[in-house]
């Protein structure tokens, strides 16, 4: 391993780890509530958004929440928003705790719709704790066509 002098505090000669440096821990980061510092994984919950020729679809992962705890919301007249919270587990004084790897906290995600969605006729439903929102597309009118008999 290679000696690297450490540019942020001024100690000068030890071993550089890159698995226990904290590069942005000095930084006065905004703090807020929808923003836990152990809960990264849920709080940034990857959601898909696929296109049919029919609709737009939102898939999140959501493992462990029922639906009574995940709002979808259309606001703004184009803004799908799905929100929610997992409560952090009860902790018992005679418990020994040796990993918490599963997360809590509260998750809050946005998308702006395009001009062809339909959000008088969204549709939510959650299975197996993957919450699916169907948000059908506007017909898209083909133009009629009269053929043009062409003389001489």
């Amino acid at each position: 391993m290679a000696m690297i002098p450490s540019f942020f505090d001024n100690r000068r000669g030890t071993i550089f780890d890159p698995f226990t440096w904290e590069p942005f821990k000095d930084f006065p980061f905004p703090s807020s509530s929808l923003v836990a510092h152990d809960n990264s994984a849920f709080v940034n919950t990857r959601i898909d958004w696929k296109e049919t020729p029919e609709a737009h679809v939102f898939k999140a992962d959501l493992p462990g929440l029922k639906k009574e705890e995940v709002k979808v919301e259309i606001e703004d007249d184009r803004v799908l928003q799905i929100s929610g919270e997992r409560n952090v587990e009860k902790e018992d004084k005679n418990d020994t705790w040796h990993r918490v790897e599963r997360s809590s906290g509260k998750f809050l995600r946005r998308f702006r719709l395009p001009e062809n969605a339909r959000v008088d006729q969204v549709k939510a439903s959650m299975e197996n704790g993957v919450l699916t929102v169907t948000v059908p597309k506007e017909e898209v009118k083909k133009p009629d066509v009269k053929a043009i008999e062409i003389s001489g």
